[in-house]
């Protein structure tokens, strides 16, 4: 039974959030630390191990890894486009329809996206951007309890957009068909069967058949968040990404079932989930209560989903829309969904969310799936400065200066007495040189 909340106990309780990688950290996480690191052998420090291992070692430590880690033997972890072709000839016309919706609803999405170049002539000589795809990327895509063929789809194609030369991607051994599947239909890429932090190390520092990215994107679990923090530098990262998130405000005029429905399939992810429902309607709440015991019923994943709605979810009764707004812009959750009877007006008041799904019939699931945007959000509250991955992760701005010569003496002796202001006369000798004054 997914729990009623007053506002008071909601902020002491489920509207906060382990800060971090923490947030990934359980017992069972501890335990399999212990078993493969030892005793008294933290997570961080594991990573680092493994890390060091593949600078070192490169193949033969990813080797090693993969079968301590993920008891399998693989002397080739490059999948061939051959396996990627018959994986997807295996999906049945249904299936390929669905992937090719969503891979040209993304794009088309993306490539409406503005990429600006610009240049000036109004602060003398040409002053200006320029924007450079990234020549290689890596993608990582996460195994778990369940195949995410859609988050390489999110992640790649973008990516493609930008006019990345060249995507990696990594996941843990023996992938799910269909995710070899999208790589072919998201062709040409590079599949790598190798997961981890193991991963995340290889595309960071390059192998002997795995080549060195220059910045890598895509979720995972506690080992590869702490991977992409510890080679942060060696490498550009997206983000570091916790357990996803979805906020739901909705009114009297909701649909009950459609909001417990919605609460559900975030809650299906996994046990670390957050499904929150922000209302100030007593009847909707105990009637969404209901729904999802009903519901949970025919679920596969009724387990994950009942943990996850027990830990992490739940209903907030505010005292009206305008506190729930107040709670969604303090939680900046990665998805906003707005079942109300004016969602337009709301949206126009939140300030921080990953994604705002307007209506009833802009349900997240599209979001997650063919709706366009990447459903790769901003997680754990950092949604308050960040953004969903987009074509600018996948670019680089560069600033142009070409000054004439009339500027250049015009605004060089501001620049001489700034760099006096500094103390640093070599800076400011610079600036007098050009000018024919006394550089001493």
């Amino acid at each position: 039974m997914i729990q009623i909340y007053d506002v008071y106990t909601a902020r002491q309780s489920i509207l906060q959030r382990a800060s971090g990688p923490d947030k990934f950290y359980s017992t069972a996480v501890a335990e399999m630390v212990e078993k493969v690191f030892g005793s008294g052998v933290t997570p961080s420090q594991a990573v680092t191990e493994i890390v060091e291992s593949v600078r070192k070692n490169g193949e033969i430590a990813l080797q090693q890894w993969s079968k301590k880690l993920d008891q399998v033997t693989l002397n080739d972890f490059r999948v061939s486009p051959k396996e990627m072709l018959n994986a997807y000839d295996s999906l049945t016309a249904q299936e390929k329809k669905a992937l090719k919706d969503a891979r040209d609803r993304i794009r088309v999405f993306h490539e409406l996206q503005p990429m600006p170049e610009w240049q000036t002539t109004a602060l003398g000589g040409v002053l200006g951007q320029r924007v450079t795809p990234i020549d290689r990327v890596g993608i990582y895509v996460p195994g778990g309890t369940a195949p995410l063929p859609s988050s390489l789809l999110m992640s790649v194609i973008p990516a493609q957009v930008a006019g990345v030369g060249q995507c990696i991607i990594c996941t843990p051994p023996s992938p799910h068909p269909s995710i070899l599947a999208v790589a072919h239909l998201c062709s040409p890429v590079e599949l790598y069967q190798v997961g981890g932090a193991q991963a995340i190390a290889a595309m960071a520092y390059g192998t002997a058949t795995i080549p060195k990215v220059d910045k890598i994107v895509g979720a995972g679990n506690l080992f590869v968040t702490l991977a992409k923090q510890q080679l942060f530098g060696v490498v550009g990262i997206d983000a570091l990404a916790g357990p996803t998130e979805t906020m739901i405000i909705a009114d009297s005029t909701a649909n009950p079932k459609w909001v417990a429905a919605d609460l559900l399939a975030q809650a299906e992810h996994d046990v670390m989930a957050s499904a929150i429902l922000l209302t100030p309607d007593l009847e909707l709440a105990k009637e969404v209560q209901v729904e999802v015991a009903r519901q949970l019923e025919d679920l596969s994943r009724a387990n994950i989903i009942a943990r996850s709605l027990r830990d992490c979810g739940g209903i907030v009764l505010t005292s009206g829309i305008d506190e729930a707004i107040i709670l969604a812009n303090d939680y900046a959750a990665e998805h906003l969904c707005l079942e109300v009877s004016n969602p337009q007006s709301v949206a126009d008041k939140i300030t921080n969310a990953g994604g705002i799904f307007i209506g009833d019939r802009s349900f997240e699931v599209l979001g997650d799936y063919v709706a366009g945007p990447s459903h790769v959000m901003p997680t754990g509250g950092s949604a308050r400065f960040s953004s969903p991955l987009n074509v600018l992760d996948f670019v680089k701005i560069t600033s142009i200066i070409a000054l004439d010569s009339q500027t250049s003496m015009e605004i060089g002796q501001s620049a001489a007495e700034i760099a006096d202001m500094e103390t640093l006369t070599a800076h400011a000798s610079a600036a007098r040189i050009r000018q024919g004054e006394n550089c001493v």
